[in-house]
């Protein structure tokens, strides 16, 4: 079923108090635990400031949140989840360093990059850095939840972090080899690895095994895990044509850094035979020769043709599917705030700034 979420939010918000309320008060608990573990007893110059600097400019918390609210709705407590909740944050905030050099970034949560601020070289170290120390949290885990349990997460995480590499891996092959012939079905492969495996999936299946003491096979919120992630990647590749403060990204920067959107394959495969040649000539060109004229003419063919209008849709068909899978995951369990919260989820993707 697809459903038209811009229409239902022109009408005022749907999303659930619970959602706002909740990423609040895990994400304070969260931010907390993390200080705790990112903290050191010595100073350590050129290491410490980094490790901490994008932790603490904010962020949304949707990562770890996902990971209580599952522990939670399946019968854990939220001191249960909080450790694997500030692996799951610090680790994210880990491969966001990476990413940005990767994608030749200038803006991350309004302010300049941490290679930016730095320099390339103590930036990687930093997140290496943070790559290692997201493994103290889910070791802690030895001590509350068992040694059994706590395998099972272990392994989960490796899942995830060999789907998250292919995913990044594609869509750097496809920039760095000037790939022309992505399709929908690629883009969709890509998001599933690169953004719904670290995102969604792997933070609910790390929550449904604390709540139901390994009870419960993870696989069962891989599909929700997965309509949900999609939906929200293809909402912030829209956000990101009208990035403003409180998005905390550079305004076009996808486009300036040649990333395979949604968008931008549809107007490729919809447009004129001379405007094709023009966009492969952009995607052929080194992110720092791709010129302001060049990157608002490729934001107006986005437009003219109709691949903006033609990303909502899809990514309203994918909520639609998220409710679905989320009704098959999740119907079971008792009323509670936690499991009104995940399925609160969908409709924040697409109010969220």
């Amino acid at each position: 079923m697809t459903y038209d979420w811009a229409d239902a939010i022109g009408r005022g918000r749907v999303t659930p108090d619970v959602v706002p309320e909740l990423l609040r008060e895990y994400g304070a608990a969260t931010r907390a635990t993390v200080e705790r573990y990112l903290s050191a007893d010595r100073p350590a110059p050129y290491l410490h400031d980094l490790l901490t600097d994008y932790p603490r400019r904010g962020g949304k918390m949707m990562r770890p949140c996902i990971c209580i609210a599952n522990a939670r709705a399946f019968g854990a407590r939220l001191e249960d989840a909080i450790q694997s909740a500030a692996a799951i944050e610090i680790l994210h905030n880990a491969l966001l360093i990476h990413d940005d050099i990767q994608d030749e970034s200038e803006v991350r949560r309004g302010q300049p990059t941490l290679h930016a601020l730095h320099g390339v070289a103590l930036a990687i170290n930093a997140g290496d850095a943070m790559l290692l120390l997201a493994l103290r949290p889910l070791l802690d885990n030895l001590g509350s939840l068992g040694e059994r349990l706590c395998l099972r997460i272990l392994d989960v995480t490796q899942t995830m972090a060999r789907e998250t590499a292919e995913g990044q891996a594609l869509e750097l092959g496809w920039r760095d080899g000037i790939a022309t012939d992505v399709t929908e079905s690629d883009y969709l492969t890509m998001v599933l690895k690169k953004t719904a495996w670290m995102a969604t999936i792997w933070p609910a299946q790390i929550g449904v095994l604390i709540g139901a003491r390994g009870a419960a096979d993870p696989a069962r919120v891989v599909r929700f895990g997965f309509f949900l992630g999609a939906s929200f990647q293809i909402q912030d590749d829209l956000l990101n044509l009208i990035a403003d403060r409180a998005y905390g990204k550079e305004l076009n920067g996808d486009l300036y850094e040649a990333k395979r959107t949604l968008m931008l394959i549809h107007a490729r495969q919809t447009c004129s035979a001379r405007e094709r040649d023009m966009v492969d000539e952009f995607l052929g060109l080194r992110r720092r020769d791709r010129t302001d004229e060049q990157v608002r003419w490729l934001s107006d063919l986005l437009e003219r043709q109709g691949s903006v209008a033609y990303a909502r849709k899809v990514a309203g068909a994918l909520a639609g599917a998220a409710l679905h899978e989320f009704s098959l995951a999740y119907g079971h369990l008792p009323p509670s705030r936690d499991k009104d919260f995940i399925a609160g989820l969908v409709p924040w993707v697409f109010e969220r700034t």
